[in-house]
């Protein structure tokens, strides 16, 4: 499609950490009418919103009912409670894989010109085995069941059908505000800290042994589909996208510590799915003591803490696999966008305080 026609966006999972982000940076965008479409509208944004239940048939009707759509984030994902556990479940893969399915039953009458496709690194087979780093996009298909390769057949055949492009995305370690959301370790940090604060302890690092990893501002992911839809250097290609650089929790620990201003202290190994549950009535107390805005506690941070447990390597005494992933295909295809992970992650928790849905910091002032 010319660069002047009109453009239409639906953003699947639009209330996730992904989705809100697309949302928020289409709207900002000229010459983009943004429709989000999940179970619940995305927090802070206010744009057009389609309630609508992917894993439900129902909603093939709903998107045929919209407007004509010329681009589609897919960013809808469904992860069974307990979350890792999931991760191998042929029935979360037959649960997304009809997720999309139906997204792109409703969208067969629409013009649609391009679809954005979300992976990760799962694709590497990180959760399975040690993957071969850098993580590279030309490689063959790690051979191994993932919903991905479900998704991305299906999503290849229609494409072949239709005449529509394609980019696949594969970030690692996603960083946004979202709420509920099961991958979400940014709010679930926030709330460790708000509470450290709270009861006057220190912000000990709650982790095991760390090794390098590197991570992606969701906004900066925004950034690349907005990019890629109109872009045909990016059409029918497989991307990583990355931040650029890379990080070491218990690296990083002593920076964020300080900026927060929060009380330093000594690593204290903790379960933070196992510790957060019981601080419900703390977090209580925190929402009325600073008027905020979060629901409570189970519902801010959803499964998040077992991600950040993995994540911080509670319980391990010897570095994890890596995962890191190259991003050259990407920078020389022409998106160059980068972020320095240690500013973007206070400037999310900041951002956080500004919405009400952590209290303001330095909560040790």
């Amino acid at each position: 499609m010319s660069p002047s026609a009109p453009r239409r966006i639906v953003i699947a999972g639009a209330s996730g950490v992904v989705g809100q982000a697309a949302v928020r940076h289409f709207q900002a965008l000229e010459s983009w009418e943004v429709i989000g479409l999940s179970r619940r509208p995305p927090q802070g944004v206010s744009a057009t919103h389609l309630a609508a239940d992917l894993s439900d048939p129902a909603c093939i009707a709903q998107i045929q009912a919209l407007p004509p759509i010329t681009h589609v984030v897919y960013a809808a994902l469904y992860e069974a409670p307990g979350l890792l556990e999931g991760w191998r479940s042929a029935e979360q893969m037959r649960r997304n894989d009809i997720m999309l399915a139906h997204c792109l039953e409703g969208l067969k009458a629409h013009p649609v010109a391009h679809v954005s496709l979300l992976q990760g690194t799962k694709a590497y087979g990180a959760h399975i085995h040690p993957m071969r780093i850098p993580g590279l996009e030309r490689r063959p298909r790690d051979t191994h069941d993932n919903f991905y390769w479900l998704q991305e057949d299906r999503l290849q055949a229609t494409a072949a059908r239709t005449g529509f492009s394609t980019t696949i995305w594969r970030p690692p370690i996603i960083f946004g505000p979202s709420l509920g959301a099961p991958m979400n370790v940014l709010t679930t940090l926030g709330v460790y800290g708000a509470l450290c604060a709270a009861e006057g302890r220190p912000f000990a690092f709650p982790g095991g042994v760390c090794g390098p990893l590197d991570g992606v501002d969701a906004a900066l992911l925004a950034e690349a589909f907005a990019w890629a839809g109109t872009a045909p250097e990016a059409w029918d290609r497989t991307f990583n996208v990355s931040n650029g650089d890379v990080f070491q929790w218990d690296h990083l620990w002593s920076d964020l510590t300080e900026a927060l201003g929060l009380t330093p202290g000594a690593p204290e190994p903790r379960s933070l799915a196992q510790w957060l549950p019981a601080q419900s009535d703390a977090w209580d107390q925190l929402r009325a003591q600073h008027g905020l805005q979060a629901p409570g506690l189970s519902e801010l941070v959803g499964d998040s803490p077992i991600y950040a447990d993995m994540l911080l390597g509670y319980g391990r005494d010897r570095p994890p696999p890596p995962t890191q992933l190259s991003t050259i295909a990407l920078r020389q295809a022409g998106f160059a966008g980068c972020r320095d992970t240690e500013i973007m992650l206070l400037e999310q928790l900041q951002a956080l305080a500004k919405a009400r849905v952590l209290p303001p910091w330095p909560l040790n002032a």
